[in-house]
């Protein structure tokens, strides 16, 4: 406790805060975390820690990549709802000309031979290609195809969603060429040099996050599809102790309560209590804890959300 009541005098760190701040301590450990949601007050002392509060940030999430573009430059930034990150494209061409510079050329001196001139050599015939009589948009296409091929490069692994930000008649030539899959038709328009990168991760993210909503109501809709199939409970009892067999392979959960008691993993026994002490914990949060280190996936709403007006419910892998 000495490490708490030091915070309390150091002006510092209460001067720069978050909307959330939360605090975890045991033996040897004490770190504090702030973060962009505020929490309702709640002190739990317990043999595990409680992460309940913090699970929406972590489970409501998504890496995802924005590709911002205009003719003058490009940036490749890695974001997930809290950051963005720009991403080292060491070696891509930094805009058009730079990119065209080398295929301009090439194309400018191309030539064949004609009849044979004095002294038996053919003379060479150019052919012009150049800036003044290429088509805008087929050197646009050129440039976003050497693009892309480094996009690939940096994301050939990848299966995170790709957001494209530039002007309107720019976005529909890059997705001609685009060899990514998972690159999302909605995009952010404008010209991106005029945005910040708090202003992009903003934009991306706002096209992002209904993809997230999504899928909790994909999850909801999966378990009530699947009630009256052996495969669902809304049985707190049930679902504590398939949790700790891994038996759940999606949790729908209430992150605005809590269920107070004990569970004896070896013998299987579920006490409940009316009120939190140091001998029990949140056996919601143990439940949501024990569904992610086995697998499954949680999904945290508030009560009113969750299924059959209950405080957790399962869908079983089995």
């Amino acid at each position: 406790m000495k490490s708490a009541r030091n915070l309390l005098e150091d002006l510092p760190f209460w001067q720069h805060q978050s909307d959330g701040l939360a605090l975890f301590m045991g033996d040897g450990i004490f770190q504090t975390y702030r973060l962009p949601l505020p929490f309702e007050d709640l002190a739990v002392v317990s043999n595990r820690f409680h992460i309940m509060p913090l699970l929406p940030l972590a489970i409501n999430d998504m890496k995802f990549y924005i590709l911002a573009l205009s003719q003058k430059r490009v940036r490749l930034f890695r974001c997930t709802r809290q950051e963005i990150e720009r991403v080292d494209l060491e070696g891509m061409p930094e805009d058009l000309e730079d990119a065209l510079k080398y295929d301009d050329l090439e194309r400018q001196l191309q030539f064949h031979t004609g009849a044979a001139g004095t002294g038996g050599r053919r003379p060479a015939i150019f052919h012009g290609h150049g800036v003044g009589t290429d088509d805008a948009k087929d050197r646009i296409i050129r440039y976003f195809q050497e693009i892309d091929k480094w996009v690939h490069a940096v994301m050939r692994e990848e299966n995170s969603p790709l957001i494209l930000s530039g002007v309107e008649f720019l976005l529909p030539l890059y997705k001609e060429v685009s060899s990514y899959p998972r690159l999302m038709e909605q995009g952010i328009l404008g010209n991106p040099d005029e945005l910040g990168e708090t202003e992009l991760h903003k934009k991306a993210w706002d096209l992002v996050a209904p993809r997230i909503r999504k899928a909790q109501e994909d999850a909801i809709a999966r378990y009530k599809d699947s009630v009256g199939t052996g495969k669902t409970s809304n049985d707190l009892e049930e679902i504590i102790t398939s949790a700790a067999h891994g038996r759940i392979g999606v949790l729908l959960i209430a992150g605005d309560t809590q269920k107070w008691g004990r569970f004896d993993p070896d013998s299987g026994m579920i006490e409940f209590h009316q009120a939190q002490d140091s001998r029990n914990e949140d056996l919601l949060n143990l439940a949501a804890v024990q569904t992610l280190t086995k697998g499954g996936d949680v999904y945290v709403m508030k009560q009113e959300e969750v299924p059959d007006d209950a405080v957790a419910a399962a869908l079983f892998r089995y």
